[in-house]
């Protein structure tokens, strides 16, 4: 997640600028994440920026304008990336398969900003905290017509498609609570199981029938062959 695209005096933005402003809000929002928006001051986070409060003030305009971008961007960057996977010509398993996915690393990947907002929506502006609130209910939207559509096709059972998306979300959001990203445990296989968790548990029961009728019709084929084996003997 980028910070706010401020020009210099020249127009130009430097390398060097551009690593302060990230560190200064990676910063702020671990800050807002371990104690809240209110119980963080500009110096706060100027210290662990490590920036005066001066040069601080250079960066950003405010405390406020660290966490509108914070906020807009959880708010709308996941449901923008996955209106993208919902534009796929696949089937709906395959769709939620992904769209669980991503959400999984999305969540692993920014923790704190997740955790952040988790910890801050009631002391949120007004404005912002509409912002934040349209943002996870698109979110929701797109994954309950997602799942209507895969019960409609008969991908998936039958049942109330909002609190099966909760469900999805819950589990995909949860992530940020309690996975550690690291070199010897990636993100990546637990976002694959979780992905075919959310898949196995919407399934609707005839594509599990399927799969027994298969292996029954596997074992019919064993059986005559082992007749017409004695038959032959």
């Amino acid at each position: 997640m980028s910070a706010p695209a401020r020009s210099d005096p020249d127009g130009a933005r430097s390398p060097r600028r551009e690593l302060i402003e990230a560190q200064i809000y990676e910063q702020a929002a671990r800050l807002f994440a371990e104690r809240g928006y209110a119980g963080t001051t500009p110096q706060d986070i100027a210290d662990a920026a490590g920036v005066s409060r001066q040069g601080l003030y250079y960066y950003v305009r405010s405390k406020e304008e660290i966490l509108q971008r914070l906020v807009s961007a959880m708010a709308t960057e996941a449901a923008t990336r996955m209106q993208a996977v919902i534009a796929e010509p696949i089937e709906a398993p395959e769709k939620l398969r992904k769209l669980a996915y991503l959400l999984v690393v999305d969540r692993a990947s920014n923790r704190t900003r997740f955790r952040l907002l988790d910890r801050s929506e009631s002391v949120l502006p007004p404005d912002l905290a509409q912002d934040y609130l349209n943002g996870r209910r698109a979110l929701l939207k797109l994954v309950t017509e997602l799942i209507d559509d895969g019960i409609e096709g008969g991908f998936f059972r039958a049942g109330d498609s909002r609190v099966a998306a909760l469900s999805v979300l819950g589990m995909c959001n949860w992530v940020a609570w309690w996975f550690e990203p690291s070199t010897e445990h990636p993100v990546e296989p637990v976002a694959s199981q979780i992905a075919d968790n959310a898949v196995a548990m919407l399934q609707a029961s005839a594509a599990v029938n399927s799969n027994s009728d298969i292996r029954e019709a596997v074992q019919s084929v064993r059986s005559a062959l082992n007749d017409l084996d004695a038959a032959l003997s």
